[in-house]
């Protein structure tokens, strides 16, 4: 169903690896791919995509190398998601504005599944980059402070706080 592409998988990993990294030091794209076993070439490429995106502050250089532009906590796993592979869609027919599709007059899934895939990318842009990395600082439970009601996912309206209360919205 959804799932991140390689490309994803691997931006996640070295950006990760610059949040382990000492502040203000840089680590250049051959280190961050023997850490993780990485194609070279590949993880370049993402990170030239990541540093077009200013997500990434790029040196050059022999000395030279990535660093982060901004917090981990600022930086959501939602924005590198949507800079490495696009806005991901649940349905074929939610890939592209002018996607044409032979249902879209019959179709009784459209909206409701938008409303989904809304939900779940909104979830992904609350998400930080700290908080996967287990930056324990980052106090990234959204759902109980953005998300105070849990949100019918294919009515839109919220459901009752009974509802709610049977989910368990642990701590760390």
């Amino acid at each position: 169903m959804l799932s991140m592409n390689k490309k994803t998988d691997y931006a996640l990993l070295a950006l990760s690896y610059l949040t382990r990294i000492e502040p203000g030091r840089t680590a250049n794209t051959k280190e961050i791919a023997e850490q993780h076993d990485l194609p070279v070439e590949l993880l370049a490429k993402i990170m030239q995509i990541l540093a077009k995106a200013r997500l990434v502050v790029s040196t050059p250089g022999p000395t030279g190398g990535y660093r982060l532009a901004k917090p981990a906590a600022e930086i959501s796993v939602g924005a590198i998601i949507e800079v490495v592979e696009g806005r991901p869609a649940l349905a074929q027919c939610m890939r592209s504005v002018d996607n044409v599709c032979g249902q879209h007059d019959k179709c009784t899934i459209r909206t409701p599944m938008m409303r989904i895939n809304a939900r779940i990318f909104q979830m992904l842009d609350h998400v930080s980059l700290a908080e996967i990395n287990g930056d324990d600082s980052t106090d990234m439970h959204f759902l109980e402070r953005e998300l105070p009601q849990k949100i019918h996912p294919l009515s839109g309206a919220p459901e009752s706080a009974d509802s709610l209360s049977a989910v368990s919205l642990a701590k760390r």
